[in-house]
């Protein structure tokens, strides 16, 4: 029998990609990939070292594994809606972080950097 969770899971995020995404780009050095992308967000909290507690909120973006190929790595760019988002490791947690058990999305973490 078939895993009916992991068919379900691909089945929703073939509806998340169909109709809650748009394109991106998605950019490593002087190479472009043109990406469906969720817009989501994140929040990290982290304590500097006078104890103050400073809360990031990072602009994810929700992306297949199998459209962009590979890894996502700190300092890549995504472009989107005319902005440029820096990608970027928020309170030592990674970059990047699988958005669901089967490894189908990245869950890829943002800043905004200014205008496209």
């Amino acid at each position: 029998m078939a895993n009916l969770l992991k068919k379900a899971a691909v089945w929703l995020e073939a509806q998340r990609v169909a109709h809650a995404s748009s394109p991106a780009e998605y950019r490593r050095g002087d190479t472009t990939w043109i990406v469906n992308a969720t817009v989501g967000k994140t929040s990290f909290e982290s304590v500097d070292e006078s104890g103050f507690t400073i809360e990031t909120d990072a602009r994810d973006f929700l992306i297949l594994a199998s459209e962009l190929g590979m890894t996502p790595k700190v300092d890549d760019l995504v472009v989107s809606d005319g902005r440029k988002y820096q990608v970027a490791n928020f309170g030592g947690e990674g970059c990047w972080r699988w958005s669901d058990d089967y490894r189908l999305t990245y869950r890829i973490h943002t800043k905004d950097i200014g205008e496209a």
